[in-house]
């Protein structure tokens, strides 16, 4: 256990402690059934803001996400904490007020939890996916530009570069339909790198000539599902 941990650890229980020296010191151990129930769900909401953090989704936007959960949970303890207090001091003799409150406010947290969770999930696959999409042009792209720089021949390298360039222009967005003709480009790719490496210039220009077609191809789809 590292001493970052060590602190975290000691600042979660300077609440708890404070809060149970005032419980114990003012109103000593025996407590009614809706005094003890109000203690315990006190505690419960102080657990879940402290577990909040086990709840965030990561990802890119992993402190949009956990301001989010944190500000839900917060909102659920400040709640449950200021309910607690006054049932505390009301101490009713019957439990079925406070459970009621105290279950209502639980229900309504778990429900602004987790929808808000739902909804990280789904940002966060969107952008999962994104970067995939992004992955697919700078891959390619960044193949390409090294692949021109060892072409020699001058014919050969414009149809290289043409190709680099019809592929830097393409839009970063992408469709799961695509994945095979995206698959075949990066393939074609390998192979003209090949091929450079063979000095052949007509096979070169012949290879380059040939994945021209598939990026107009891939770009035409992609813009017909839009």
């Amino acid at each position: 256990m590292n001493k970052n941990m060590i602190l975290w650890i000691i600042l979660y229980l300077i609440f708890l402690v404070i809060f149970n020296v005032f419980f114990f010191v003012l109103g000593g151990t025996e407590h009614n059934a809706s005094v003890w129930m109000s203690y315990a769900f006190i505690h419960l909401a102080y657990m879940m803001l402290i577990l909040t953090p086990m709840l965030v989704r990561k990802g890119k936007s992993a402190a949009v996400f956990g301001y989010a959960l944190y500000k839900i949970s917060a909102s659920y303890f400040f709640a449950s904490f200021v309910v607690g207090i006054v049932f505390i001091l009301i101490a009713p003799e019957s439990v079925t007020v406070p459970l009621l409150v105290q279950l209502s406010l639980t229900g309504i947290y778990g429900i602004f939890l987790i929808v808000n969770m739902l909804a990280n999930e789904r940002t966060a696959e969107a952008e999962e996916k994104r970067q995939v999409q992004i992955n697919y042009i700078k891959e390619a792209a960044s193949q390409l530009k090294l692949i021109k720089e060892k072409v020699k021949d001058k014919e050969a390298k414009r149809k290289v570069e043409a190709v680099y360039d019809a592929l830097s222009t393409s839009p970063v967005k992408s469709h799961p339909s695509l994945e095979t003709n995206e698959s075949r480009i990066l393939f074609l790719i390998g192979e003209l790198d090949n091929t450079v490496a063979s000095g052949n210039n007509e096979n070169i220009i012949s290879m380059a000539e040939s994945i021209m077609p598939e990026i107009a191809n891939r770009n035409t789809r992609l813009k017909n599902l839009n």
